[in-house]
């Protein structure tokens, strides 16, 4: 068990404190911008049928299950003056910076963005964490996005097409992520109407690896696992990483398909080539009768038609992953999972998830079954 309590401590009083009706909490408007103050916090449990490996992250204790809090999350917004915005974001969990930018949109729909943001690639990594149909993100955005970098954007968002374009380099916090890299997303919804959506996207990312050395490697969707059941091992001869992402989703009333593919080139200068694969195919079904949104590519979650009974989901998702190619022996995993979500007012998550791993690696076999559990608050 690895709780950190008075992270939890603090966390929970500003979680309660908070408005539990409340999306956000104003907090003024100074220098002509609006501020508002929103949190996320985030426990999860995960129990595990472990194969060959132990699973459980404190291996040795005679348990199979961990408990952590996942996320504590802290965010500044300002909207103004004008046509500016920007946010500062903190996890006081994992004591690292999020989101700390500066916006600004022109005519026209072109915008401009610098600071620390999401770079544009993976449609499931650039959607709101609190809003993730599952409990773990799928293995290929895990391994292969790229997520939060110190850069600058500019973007084009049409009624049903979008364009963004980035330059980045490390990430904010000290210790992080490093290598300068470039990317660009496109996205294209043919249909868009009244919840009817069919979206398609397509994203490239390039970067420099860091010390020219790279590590691929994937818990088996169980974020709290002490072990990665495929896992490369560190390249020492590496130059870049390019990955390729293409991505759709389907959404028609309740129901919404979603799936990903990318392609990792790796450019060595001693050893040959080395690319990866992944991806992923989803499928959730609002049992309460909630429709999806869609903004700036992504898909959204629709708030609970009613409140007081909260909005119930249903979702599976195939999921795998292969690290293996030439002398890399760095392993091959599916995963199957079935969740269900319950959201309650808009402020309360309730998600539990059962995990079926079969994977290789190095002619061993390891296929572990997991059960997860999160417990959410947001404002």
């Amino acid at each position: 068990m690895k709780i950190q309590p008075n992270r939890l401590a603090a966390a929970l009083l500003v979680a309660f404190v908070a408005p539990a009706t409340q999306a956000a909490v104003p907090v003024g408007t100074f220098g002509g911008s609006e501020i508002s103050f929103e949190g996320l916090v985030q426990a999860d449990s995960n129990w595990y049928d472990s194969d060959l490996l132990d699973l459980d992250s404190d291996p040795g204790d005679g348990s199979d299950h961990d408990h952590e809090l996942r996320r504590a999350e802290l965010v500044l917004k300002g909207k103004g003056p004008g046509d500016f915005d920007w946010v500062v974001g903190y996890d006081a969990k994992s004591d690292k910076w999020l989101d700390v930018n500066v916006g600004f949109g022109f005519d026209g729909g072109h915008s401009l963005q610098v600071g620390q943001f999401k770079q544009p690639n993976s449609m499931e990594e650039l959607s709101s964490t609190k809003n993730n149909d599952f409990i773990s993100k799928a293995m290929t955005t895990n391994t292969f996005a790229v997520s939060r970098r110190l850069g600058a954007a500019y973007a084009y968002t049409a009624d049903d097409w979008t364009l963004t374009a980035s330059s980045f380099g490390r990430e904010l916090t000290s210790g992080g992520a490093h290598g300068s890299g470039y990317g660009v997303r496109g996205t294209f919804a043919p249909i868009n109407d009244g919840g009817n959506i069919l979206h398609f996207g397509l994203s490239y990312v390039d970067h420099d690896t860091d010390a020219d050395t790279l590590r691929l490697r994937t818990r088996p969707q169980a974020d709290l696992a002490g072990v990665r059941l495929v896992d490369t091992g560190t390249l020492l001869d590496t130059d870049r990483i390019a990955t390729t992402g293409i991505e759709s989703f389907w959404a028609r009333g309740p129901f919404k398909l979603q799936g990903e593919y990318m392609l990792a080139d790796v450019s060595r200068h001693d050893n040959a080539d080395y690319s990866a694969t992944g991806g992923y195919l989803s499928a959730i079904y609002n049992v309460t009768g909630e429709g999806w949104s869609y903004k700036g590519g992504t898909p959204g979650t629709a708030k609970p038609e009613n409140p007081a009974r909260g909005m119930w989901q249903l979702g599976l998702r195939y999921d795998t992953i292969d690290l293996d190619d030439g002398s890399v022996e760095g392993g091959q995993m599916d995963a199957l999972t079935a969740g269900v979500n319950w959201y309650w007012q808009k402020n309360f998550k309730l998600a539990v998830n059962y995990v079926q791993v079969d994977s290789e690696r190095q002619g061993a076999s390891d296929d572990p079954d997991i059960v997860e559990a999160r417990l959410q608050f947001f404002w």
